[in-house]
């Protein structure tokens, strides 16, 4: 570890010691909907709207430009956007989410050709990877070319994490602002990540240059972080929004990260996690989250009996529930994740199901298992991660 990245390491908490005096700043809200919307871009009656909605997607560009934070709609979830190549841009990001800078980030580009700038070295598998799923919520872990971004994007590693996202906003920001985009979840640390602009400007109103609301994000779960061997193994980093049986259609071999399988969260002094998502307690509500796995019947009769003693307790409970189960639940609040076979839409709806347990005051919250199969090793993923990895496993498995 050279000197620079050792004092980096070292600094690695302060942000979260000491978010709390972070200076408040006005953050610029740009409703950009109608750009997204907008069919026939020719439309007299939007026509206005959508000319304004252009110039305020130039307004965020010129603030990412000039080294400020801009939170904006990508497909999987809203990213806090920075230039990667500025340190004190990128420091504005760990300052306004409370993140430990040994987490590194994401850089988002608009177009391939960029990519050539920030690394050294693409192989056959990953070039084949990029040519299935950019653009789209795949991060490929490369070597990452001396001086190209900020070494605190890449938390003192050799390597950057980047994608192309697939979402009209973003690939029109990230064009116009010139530069590649360090970008996070626009939320603070820990949190939920945030699918609509609401949920940035609850977390991040007063602490980011300013949020463009593109509306509701699609996959909901972040991008799949991978990163490929030089005998073309591609090992699964985080899970996301391609899944492993997607990548095992393109690369040979696939493989998932010792990490993803250790059944608790890494401590706070092990080694420098080589994704986001990795390291730390994330996506976590406010009240106590445990998730339940097992026979369908004998989660149920858990999850009934836990929230009656909960209640007994002068607990306010919450369920998180498959909608095949989730009227025989009695709890304060009942969120459906929509049908157990359907785990693109529990994706969509998990993190704002976790947020609106906070905003119903729940103290106790119980969450039904899914597959890990497909989608649903990134659906477990981020549930246990929430759950700061309580797991209740019932019946016979």
């Amino acid at each position: 570890m050279t000197r620079e990245n050792e004092q980096l390491h070292q600094s690695s908490m302060k942000g979260m010691e000491n978010d709390e005096s972070t200076e408040k700043i006005v953050t610029s809200m740009w409703d950009v909907n109608v750009l997204i919307t907008t069919e026939n871009k020719n439309d007299v009656a939007k026509g206005s709207a959508y000319k304004q909605a252009l110039a305020d997607l130039q307004d965020a560009a010129a603030c990412l430009r000039q080294g400020q934070t801009v939170a904006f709609p990508t497909e999987t979830v809203y990213g806090l956007g920075a230039d990667a190549r500025s340190t004190a841009a990128v420091e504005a990001i760990f300052a306004a989410k409370g993140r430990p800078s040994d987490n590194p980030l994401i850089v988002h580009i608009a177009q391939r050709d960029q990519l050539d700038s920030l690394v050294t070295e693409v192989n056959g598998t990953a070039e084949a990877l990029m040519e299935a799923f950019w653009p789209g919520p795949l991060t490929l872990v490369l070597p990452v070319r001396p001086g190209a971004v900020s070494p605190r994007v890449t938390a003192g590693l050799d390597t950057v994490g980047v994608r192309i996202p697939d979402h009209p906003v973003a690939l029109q920001l990230i064009a116009a602002a010139e530069c590649p985009v360090a970008a996070p979840s626009a939320n603070r640390s820990g949190r939920p990540s945030p699918t609509l602009a609401a949920h940035v400007r609850e977390d991040l109103a007063g602490r980011i240059g300013g949020i463009v609301d593109g509306g509701p994000t699609g996959v909901g779960v972040e991008s799949t972080v991978v990163q490929v061997g030089d005998d073309g193994t591609v090992t699964i980093l985080r899970p996301g929004g391609i899944t492993a049986e997607q990548l095992s259609a393109v690369a040979a071999r696939v493989a998932t990260d010792p990490a993803l399988l250790a059944e608790g969260p890494g401590g706070d002094d092990s080694p420098a996690p080589r994704s986001p998502g990795m390291k730390y307690t994330h996506y976590a509500p406010t009240g106590a989250l445990c998730v339940v796995e097992g026979p369908p019947a004998a989660v149920a009769a858990w999850i009934s009996a836990a929230l009656a003693e909960a209640a007994q307790r002068g607990e306010r409970t919450a369920v998180l529930a498959f909608a095949e189960h989730a009227e025989q639940y009695r709890a304060d609040a009942v969120f459906s994740l929509g049908e157990a076979s359907e785990l693109e839409e529990a994706a969509r709806r998990l993190y704002a199901a976790l947020r609106s347990c906070d905003e119903q005051g729940a103290t106790y919250i119980v969450a039904e298992a899914c597959s890990r199969e497909g989608l649903g090793a990134a659906v477990m993923n981020r549930l246990l991660k929430a759950a700061g990895h309580r797991l209740i496993q019932v019946g016979n498995q």
